[in-house]
């Protein structure tokens, strides 16, 4: 088993695989986004590196990632949230009356000029909590926390998916359906 410091490399190294280039590692992605976990255990064991990643840190991985960043399913594994390099299919639903979304000082701006957009993601990503907004907000810089009216959006005929664990995936968020959070 790998030690804490290495699982922690090893999450960024699948996230790159799973959410941005499984092409380039030869991974091929079904529909919902899912490849076998063996495929991914053979792109590691390709590598001097990660060679001696197993199943179960592959697993330990996917249960300790604060983010929950992967989801499993039998023995395929997939990156969550419609990060995936093809767009990952989620049911509508109606979405709580509010949700939250992290961002940094530099958005804020254009943000209430146009709103939040999916930008080069395939959803918004939304949270109900605002310590599951804090985490993605924090990444870029001075933090900040918006609020988005979703019931004006949902009117607005804007599509919310549940994508599970508190986060929530839309289209893009109309300005006039957001308002900036003190914190």
């Amino acid at each position: 088993m790998m030690n804490k410091k290495k699982r922690d490399k090893c999450s960024k190294f699948m996230s790159l695989i799973l959410r941005h280039k499984p092409q380039d590692f030869g991974i091929v992605l079904d529909k919902g986004g899912y490849c076998p976990i063996d495929d991914l255990l053979m792109v590691f064991q390709n590598d001097d590196y990660w060679k001696e990643a197993t199943k179960e840190d592959v697993l330990q991985i996917v249960a300790e990632c604060p983010k929950q960043r992967y989801e499993t399913k039998g023995n395929m594994i997939r990156a969550r949230y419609g990060h995936s390099s093809q767009k990952i299919h989620y049911e509508m639903s109606k979405p709580p009356a509010i949700l939250y979304h992290g961002t940094y000082e530099g958005a804020v701006d254009s943000i209430f000029k146009e709103g939040v957009k999916k930008m080069n993601r395939k959803y918004v990503h939304l949270s109900e909590t605002t310590h599951f907004a804090s985490l993605a907000g924090k990444r870029r810089g001075s933090f900040v926390l918006l609020k988005i009216d979703c019931s004006m959006a949902y009117l607005l005929g804007v599509n919310f998916y549940y994508a599970g664990n508190e986060v929530w995936l839309s289209d893009d968020i109309p300005a006039s359906c957001i308002e900036k959070v003190e914190v």
